[in-house]
């Protein structure tokens, strides 16, 4: 699936609530965690739980911050599964990969060849309920979705609109 340059405006809108880069403090995140499944997508945001001791139980990033090549955020004994995913796509094998990651022991690490963005939407519509997604919003902070029937109808509508 592709998303195409006319949507990416209604692309941009956080899922959940946006916690300003300032507020974003283990303290303040952790206000928001009603579950022990925590699902977190981008390489910055990975680390920034990891190091606040909250480790991810499901893992997406990419190798890049904001375009810019960097080290993957450290962590020992995770499953890791690699896929390809192009900048503004979402591809079958990606799915696949966040569906079988469900699946596995914690925490689990989804290596993205290409762009981990979008795949925030696909990982709205498969998690478990209640469980807690967390992906960066550039430049402004840190999005906290919780899984419920509305997120998934809402990320389910967006995958819908994609091509």
């Amino acid at each position: 699936m592709k998303l195409s340059d006319s949507l990416r405006d209604q692309f941009k809108a956080p899922l959940g609530i946006l916690l300003p880069e300032n507020q974003t403090s283990k303290e303040n995140i952790k206000k928001f965690l009603s579950a022990n499944y925590i699902i977190t997508v981008g390489d910055r945001t990975t680390e920034k739980m990891i190091n606040f001791g909250l480790i991810p139980s499901l893992q997406i990033i990419d190798g890049q911050e904001k375009r810019e090549k960097r080290e993957p955020p450290k962590l020992a004994n995770a499953t890791e599964l690699t896929v390809d995913n192009p900048a503004a796509e979402i591809t079958p094998q990606s799915v696949s990969a966040i569906k079988t990651a469900f699946t596995l022991k914690s925490p689990v690490r989804i290596f993205v060849n290409g762009e981990e963005d979008l795949l925030v939407l696909p990982v709205c519509v498969h998690a478990p309920e209640n469980a807690v997604v967390m992906y960066g919003q550039p430049n402004e902070g840190l999005v906290i979705v919780k899984i419920t029937p509305e997120i998934r109808n809402k990320a389910q509508a967006l995958l819908d609109l994609m091509e």
